[in-house]
């Protein structure tokens, strides 16, 4: 049975419960009820006098999708007395003919029949009767919505359902969503039972800077923030201070009063680090084990404050580990995140995991109710292939048997990034029914979506991940399309994908929407061919093909790929290419000071480069030969770069020959955000022999003030006369520390640089 909303059934009552028996006895099948036949209903649609906004919404979509099944308009009545002839209960609130026993929980429906009468009921302080007509428009009516697009109905002439059928759907969590961008389609969210935080939160995610705004406060009320090495920072809250505590519980109660019907309210660091250390903090950090003490004490005590409300919080950066003796409050959700396992494995025995699944466990024990933050997509280029769907039945099976009450699948939000529609409907529907299977949910959604050319892309899905896992590589949520060249989107590999889309593309000739779809999945081939354009550079299949001697154009066809690519996005809907915000356009523009810039002469292409310190090796780019190799980096430091992280960089460039040169420069890359900061100080010597050389320029580099903008900086020296050298050694000194601006534990400066330019 084709499970969008998964079926976890249960019998429920005496009467159902002995009349299935009756039937499994005697080996009968039960006549069908015909609600529809030839054109004509006998049937009514009954809702409670008092119907809900839910109940009113959920009938009339039940009366659209049964006249577009079969052509009957259904007439909707009100449940004010007794009710003659048949008739179809959706929200009841009253026992008609059906026994049932109460709800259980907001999550839970029923779909049962008695006698000739459907009944459609959910429990009516929440919503899940919307998800429970769907679930009959589905498996009664054959209907299907696989993604933010118009539903699959069939035509029939008669629309039947079993005599004796009694569903009972109670959803394993009571909080989920898969933040993509086909959970703004309202009728996909209610048809597989999704939530959305704008829905249900009042105050979503980091919050202290929105309960307590530094740029009206700190410069009057420093004392109400983090003493961090002995100052005092707008980083985070200084939770031990009492007028901090008073005005988040005003603050609360002012936004509690403006949106009275919001479930959540969060509570939580800013994300950023430097928690207060101040001799209060530091006594209620003591007493639990680190930082995570002084919030949970915070919290509860907010918590308190407002007993009908859900006050969530993060355990997430410096607060992931749980209290050892700090119990959270009964109504306080703690936000656990998995942000630092790669996605290749099931965390559950993902060895990058490990961090993960103590916390967890810990969290467990504190009797904690908790909600998991996951991730699903690659950050830093949301177009990137990242097929990390076959981990997702694992990793939800995981979280409920370790207690977790809510998942949040965090993809790419409102732009549409790599597989978003398929890993939506597989993500979504392994959160209602966790033991689904998945190939048969692959089946499914690939037939629904992609219809004549569903085989074709199956076979993308099992190629890309077949190959991720032969390659061992890391799937990481900050990777990087280009770092995969050699795992599992080798040239070799892209062609192949490649040509699955050209057989896909045959089979949907004539069908725009079908060609509109497949365009749109090929956009992360696109992408990734683009990306790994930048990172051959003047090599094959790179941006630049030689036509002589030093002479390097553009490849004309990279000039029309990169046009079509922006077209191609805006039309599927992409936004932005990743997190930190870059446009289709502003990506064009990328692309077109790259063909400005053209290729710069280098005489030290090629050259032997020797490094008296090893580079940071998760950033390995080219090696040793990235500084020489003819393509610079761009505002991406995970490609293209050479980094240093905590050690000097110290190259020495062999020409293989004494050539006369005139001029030495380089390129360092600015991008605090992580923590990647201008040298201290640079050296450039020169020598003839490899042994003595001379210094010819040393002088530092300027340190910024605080900014979170990337920034590509040059550095050079000229010398007035030119000179045979063979050999140039440079050397460029980390930073002794990280900016105050800047700290975190565990992290050093980095240096990233590139390239090193002769001439």
């Amino acid at each position: 049975m084709n499970s969008f909303l998964g079926n976890k059934l249960e019998i429920k009552g005496l009467v159902a419960v002995l009349a299935l028996l009756f039937v499994l006895a005697s080996g009968a099948n039960a006549k069908d009820i015909v609600l529809a036949h030839d054109g004509h209903s006998d049937y009514t649609i009954i809702i409670p006098l008092n119907a809900t906004k839910a109940e009113q919404k959920a009938a009339h979509i039940f009366q659209s999708y049964f006249k577009q099944v079969c052509g009957v308009t259904l007439s909707i009545k009100t449940e004010s007395g007794p009710t003659g002839g048949n008739s179809i209960f959706i929200g009841t609130d009253r026992n008609t003919a059906v026994y049932f026993e109460p709800m259980r929980s907001e999550r839970e429906f029923v779909v049962a029949t008695q006698a000739e009468n459907l009944v459609i009921t959910a429990q009516r302080t929440g919503t899940a009767i919307l998800p429970a007509v769907y679930y009959f428009i589905e498996h009664y009516l054959g209907c299907s919505k696989p993604s933010n697009v118009p539903a699959i109905v069939p035509e029939k002439n008669e629309v039947t359902v079993p005599s004796i059928l009694q569903v009972d759907v109670i959803a394993p969590f009571e909080y989920a969503e898969v933040y993509e961008p086909m959970e703004a389609d309202d009728e996909f969210r209610e048809w597989h039972g999704m939530d959305r935080f704008e829905a249900l939160w009042g105050l979503w995610g980091h919050s202290f800077n929105k309960l307590v705004p530094a740029q009206v406060n700190f410069k009057t009320h420093p004392e109400y923030y983090a003493l961090v090495h002995g100052k005092r920072q707008a980083t985070q809250l200084c939770l031990s201070n009492e007028a901090v505590f008073q005005m988040v519980v005003a603050e609360l109660r002012r936004r509690m009063k403006d949106d009275p019907d919001a479930k959540y309210w969060s509570v939580s660091p800013n994300d950023d680090n430097g928690y207060c250390t101040c001799e209060q903090c530091r006594a209620a950090d003591a007493a639990d084990g680190g930082p995570q003490g002084s919030l949970i004490k915070f919290v509860n005590r907010v918590a308190a404050e407002f007993p009908d409300k859900i006050i969530t919080t993060l355990a997430y950066g410096y607060t992931h580990k749980p209290p050892t003796v700090t119990r959270p409050a009964s109504n306080v959700v703690v936000f656990l995140s998995d942000i630092d396992a790669y996605r290749d494995l099931p965390l559950r025995t993902s060895g990058s995991a490990a961090g993960f699944r103590h916390d967890l466990e810990g969290w467990q024990a504190t009797g904690a109710r908790i909600y998991v933050w996951d991730y699903i997509t690659e950050f830093t280029n949301y177009l990137a292939p990242f097929p990390d769907q076959n981990t997702y039945k694992d990793n939800i099976a995981y979280f409920k048997e370790h207690g977790v009450k809510g998942i949040l699948m965090q993809g790419s939000g409102e732009t549409y990034s790599a597989d978003a529609p398929y890993k939506t409907f597989v993500a979504a529907s392994l959160l209602n029914d966790p033991d689904a299977d998945l190939a048969q949910l692959t089946n499914s959604f690939m037939t629904a979506y992609y219809g004549k050319a569903a085989q074709e892309m199956m076979q993308f899905q099992e190629t890309m991940g077949s190959k991720l896992m032969m390659s061992h590589h890391r799937l990481d949520i900050y990777g990087n399309p280009v770092n995969e060249w050699s795992g599992y989107l080798t040239t070799d590999a892209v062609d192949r994908y490649s040509g699955l889309f050209e057989r896909a593309y045959a089979k949907a000739e004539g069908d725009k929407e079908l060609t509109a779809r497949l365009v749109a999945e090929q956009l992360q081939l696109e992408y990734t061919v683009l990306q790994q354009a930048r990172f051959f550079g003047i090599e094959p299949h790179g941006i630049f093909a030689q036509h002589g001697p030093g002479i390097w154009a553009v490849r004309p066809e990279l000039k029309k790929k990169v046009d079509e690519f922006v077209v191609n996005c805006k039309k599927a809907g992409v936004k932005e290419l990743s997190e930190g915000g870059l446009t289709p356009e502003q990506y064009k523009e990328e692309w077109t000071n790259i063909f400005k810039a053209g290729v710069t002469q280098n005489l030290a292409l090629g050259a032997t480069v020797s490094l008296a310190y090893p580079f940071a090796e998760d950033y390995p780019a080219k090696g040793n030969r990235t500084l020489v190799d003819g393509n610079p980096g761009y505002n991406d430091f995970s490609y293209n770069w050479l980094c240093f992280y905590g050690t000097p960089m110290q190259g020495t460039v062999d020409l293989g020959k004494q050539i006369k040169v005139s001029r030495v420069s380089m390129h360092f890359l600015d991008d605090p955000r992580h923590w990647i900061f201008l040298p201290a100080s640079v050296k450039v010597e020169l020598s003839t022999d490899g042994t003595h050389y001379t210094t010819v320029d040393e002088g530092p580099m300027k340190e910024e003030d605080e900014h979170y903008d990337i920034a590509i900086k040059p550095y050079g020296m000229e010398l007035k006369v030119p000179q045979p050298v063979r050999y140039i050694r440079v050397t460029a000194n980390n930073r002794a520390s990280l900016p105050d601006w800047r700290q975190r534990e565990n992290k050093k400066p980095m240096i990233a640089c590139d390239e090193i330019y002769v001439q």
